[in-house]
């Protein structure tokens, strides 16, 4: 089987061959196995089918056709709603437990697949587990807006913080700034201290000097983001 592996992640390996796309498995597979056979019983298109395990262990997903992005701040609103659609579909479900619903815990573009600029499904659910749905809008927030020293227009960039916000219908945003810089802090010192070999990639790249810089100025304009919000 020709193999072609994948570009954009740091943390797994990962090959598509054919129509399907296969990956190592980790502690949390099978979580994230239950999750994805919930989204097909609903029918939502925006995550991959899980297919099995093939002859290496690797797990099987089908392959979701189109464009993954380092960056991107097309379809906005569209993101927003499709986080929305899942986290619906998970509330109250023996998946999520004790939370409001179940989170991916890394929304970013280099985890959506576009098709024409409009962001259609979500990829790399390894990280998928029971939280609030406040932890996924703030990250979400945070990647799709590349909230940083990089923002050149605070208030076009505070406007589309509400956008987002409103397009997913998140009524108390009290926590939303509160919960980036959260996210920020627990990205960085993972990276400053984890031992694995994708934290050291990470780390090697500057990652955790990019993310401390992000947390330095959500930080400094905090107060406009939380006006925005209001």
């Amino acid at each position: 089987m020709n193999e072609q592996p994948l570009s954009g992640g740091f943390v797994s390996h990962v090959v598509r061959i054919g129509d399907t796309v296969r990956r190592g498995t980790t502690d949390r597979s099978e979580f994230v196995h239950r999750l994805l056979h919930h989204f097909e019983q609903h029918a939502w298109p925006g995550a991959p089918r899980f297919l099995g395990v093939d002859e290496q262990g690797r797990e099987v997903l089908t392959f979701l056709d189109g464009h993954v992005p380092a960056k991107s701040q097309d379809g906005l609103a569209q993101v927003a709603r499709l986080v929305r659609q899942f986290h619906d579909l998970t509330a109250g479900t023996p998946l999520a437990g004790d939370q409001e619903v179940v989170c991916h815990n890394d929304l970013s573009p280099k985890n959506t697949v576009y098709r024409d600029r409009s962001p259609v499904a979500f990829v790399d659910w390894d990280l998928a587990a029971p939280g609030a749905r406040v932890h996924d809008v703030a990250h979400m927030c945070w990647q799709y807006l590349g909230l940083g020293p990089a923002v050149d227009d605070l208030a076009t960039t505070s406007e589309r913080l509400r956008m987002m916000c409103d397009a997913y219908g998140l009524t108390d945003r009290s926590q939303v700034v509160e919960t980036i810089l959260w996210w920020q802090d627990r990205c960085r010192r993972g990276i400053e201290t984890g031992t694995d070999a994708a934290m050291t990639r990470l780390r090697d790249s500057g990652a955790a000097r990019s993310v401390r810089a992000a947390h330095e100025w959500v930080t400094a304009n905090r107060a406009a983001l939380e006006v925005a919000l209001k």
